[in-house]
């Protein structure tokens, strides 16, 4: 029990961390200022991290790779702990793992924004939050508004992007899976 409620503590930290990262990846590309609760939030949750490894990697104007190299440091460390707390062996597919599981995070964190965008669309108030969580979404649902018509005056695109994401999730935990040979802790794959 109590492995159990570690590792849950474990997912929850680097689920916030590394998410707070790969938005602030996001956040970065879409030019988006950080001067919003949302991105205040963010450089809280991530600046520790994020502004050493800047150091190493230096952001380009319209990519910030140490974000994204922040959130595999997370996932790495999180799977190095679990690794050693359940005393399995499958060192050497570490880097990888963590990999695949920071894009199943980046996928998280798509469908979350995604949700996000829908309920602040059924508010329809205009604050600077909402229209970052507009900003960021608005990427992820573009290709699927040009497929998907409206019914009766209703957008289901975001319906068809969370479906698609919750596939690729299933993909991906899947690979993890298959990475670590079958032998994953429940709820991490």
């Amino acid at each position: 029990m109590l492995s159990e409620i570690l590792i849950f503590l474990m997912e929850v930290v680097a689920t916030l961390v590394g998410g707070a990262c790969l938005l602030r990846f996001v956040m970065h590309a879409r030019t988006l200022s950080m001067r919003n609760p949302l991105g205040r939030f963010v450089q809280v949750l991530s600046d520790w991290l994020v502004l050493p490894l800047r150091r190493i990697i230096p952001p380009t104007p319209s990519v910030d790779l140490a974000c994204i190299a922040a959130a595999w440091v997370v996932k790495l460390l999180q799977w190095a702990m679990l690794l050693a707390l359940l005393r399995a062996g499958r060192w050497g597919v570490l880097p990888v793992v963590a990999l695949v599981d920071v894009v199943k995070l980046g996928v998280t964190v798509a469908m979350i924004l995604i949700i996000a965008a829908v309920v602040v669309s059924w508010t329809q108030n205009r604050t600077l939050l909402a229209d970052v969580v507009r900003t960021l979404a608005e990427p992820l649902l573009a290709p699927f508004r040009r497929f998907v018509p409206l019914i009766g005056g209703l957008d289901l695109s975001p319906l068809l992007a969370l479906v698609l994401l919750q596939v690729a999730s299933i993909i991906l935990r899947s690979l993890e899976a298959s990475l670590l040979g079958g032998a994953a802790p429940m709820g991490l794959v």
